[in-house]
C-alpha cells in the first residue's frame, strides 16, 4: 500500500522560509509525478507545485513562482517544497499528491494517492 507522509508545516512569519518534506512508502516505480496543493480555510483545495518522477521538469502556480521550488531526493523517495519570502495568504494545509499518469496537471482529482497535510500559518 503507498503512502504518503507530509512533514516540515509550522508557524512562521512573513518573510520567513519553510521546507516541507513528502516521504512515499510502498510500491511507488509507477509514480508519474508528484505534486504539492494547498487549502486555506473555506477554499478550495489548489496547485502549488508538480515535478516528473525523473525530476527533469517542474510546474509552478504564478503566486508562488521565484518563490518555492520542487524538488526530490530519489535515493531517500522524500518529495520537498522549499518555500521562501512567504506572504500571509500562504497559510493553509499543504498535500503532497502523486499521480501515475503522464502530465504534470494542476487538477487535484487527476492525483491518485494524497498525504494527510501539514498545516502552514504565516503570521504577519
Amino acid at each position: 500500500q503507498v503512502q504518503l507522509v507530509e512533514s516540515g508545516g509550522g508557524l512562521v512569519q512573513v518573510g520567513g522560509s519553510l521546507r516541507l518534506s513528502c516521504a512515499a512508502s510502498g510500491f511507488t516505480s509507477n509514480f508519474y509525478a508528484m505534486a504539492w496543493f494547498r487549502q486555506a480555510s473555506g477554499k478550495e483545495r489548489e496547485f502549488v507545485a508538480s515535478i516528473t518522477y525523473t525530476g527533469v521538469s517542474t510546474r509552478y502556480a504564478d503566486s508562488v513562482k521565484g518563490r518555492f521550488t520542487i524538488s526530490r531526493d530519489d535515493a531517500k523517495r522524500t518529495l520537498y517544497l522549499q518555500m521562501n519570502n512567504l506572504h500571509a495568504e500562504d497559510t493553509a494545509v499543504y498535500y503532497c499528491a502523486a499521480r501515475r499518469t503522464m502530465g504534470l496537471t494542476t487538477t487535484p482529482s487527476s492525483y491518485d494517492v494524497w498525504g494527510q497535510g501539514t498545516q502552514v500559518t504565516v503570521s504577519s
